[in-house]
């Protein structure tokens, strides 16, 4: 079978339960060829053989069944860099990448900044922090060992050598005397009763992750409290949250003291990040 028919079939196939069916069938397809989205373009006349044609068949089958395409194909990509994935951690999404810019122009005067990520999964936010700010010196922390080893696997294939791991839930195995310039965290925020945790990728990913308490705010509120112990004078706390909490989070930071408490928007318009600055 050519590619080119290989990819309709599969794109048909796929069409009555993803709104990306022609997407998702050419990210298959280059998973089983080993290509760039390019070739399937510049070649469309090649020929799967028959291995080729079963191995597409099973992801297909397997994405019908609603298992994520990252976790297919083992990666996704975040801030220009491409992260291993596994189902031990949440698939980085394009609207954290708002967090990560946040804290970078929250960063902009400082030297040698220090930054605690919690929560870290795949690493993707302090890696992209790592990236872009070299001199900085970050602690990525996670609960989860299985995660840990993503996160490791990621920072060497970076070669990002100014990021610490270590397994912490939250801020519990961090010295006391340690003390951060910047703090940030896309922490769970989907309340437990929430419908969207069991439709589409969301099934399939680490509901530790993803769910907090019955209204979504239990680690968010936990995190709030705690931070300014690990702060510097005038550091910040960066919290990523559901579109609809940023109000209850904005009004959390106030009533425990944080000054410059601001809320800021996803390229969608909803609310998706807020900030504040310890005292």
């Amino acid at each position: 079978m050519q590619i080119r028919f290989a990819l309709q079939q599969a794109a048909q196939e796929l069409s009555a339960s993803s709104d990306t069916a022609r997407l998702d069938a050419e990210l298959l397809l280059c998973k089983v060829l080993a290509k760039n989205r390019s070739y399937l373009f510049t070649w469309p006349e090649k020929e799967l053989h028959s291995e080729q044609q079963i191995q597409l068949h099973n992801l297909v089958a397997q994405r019908l069944q609603g298992i994520p395409v990252a976790y297919l194909l083992g990666y996704r990509e975040f801030w220009g860099m491409e992260l291993e994935v596994s189902a031990a951690t949440l698939i980085p999404r394009p609207d954290t990448e708002l967090l990560v810019q946040l804290a970078l122009d929250h960063l902009t005067s400082y030297t040698a900044p220090k930054i605690l990520d919690l929560g870290t999964g795949t690493g993707a936010i302090a890696l992209a922090l790592a990236k872009e700010r070299s001199d900085a010196q970050i602690m990525a922390v996670d609960k989860s060992a299985e995660a840990l080893v993503v996160a490791e696997r990621n920072q060497l294939k970076l070669g990002l050598s100014n990021v610490s791991l270590m397994r912490s839930d939250w801020f519990s195995a961090l010295d006391k005397t340690t003390y951060f310039d910047l703090i940030v965290s896309n922490p769970p925020y989907i309340a437990a009763s929430d419908p969207h945790l069991a439709q589409g990728d969301l099934r399939f990913e680490p509901l530790s992750a993803l769910s907090s308490g019955r209204d979504g705010l239990r680690d968010i509120t936990y995190l709030i409290q705690a931070a300014p112990k690990y702060l510097k004078d005038q550091g910040w706390l960066l919290l990523e949250h559901g579109y609809d909490q940023g109000l209850a989070v904005t009004q959390l930071l106030k009533n425990t003291g944080y000054t410059q408490v601001a809320c800021y928007q996803d390229l969608s318009g909803n609310d998706r990040v807020s900030v504040g600055r310890s005292l």
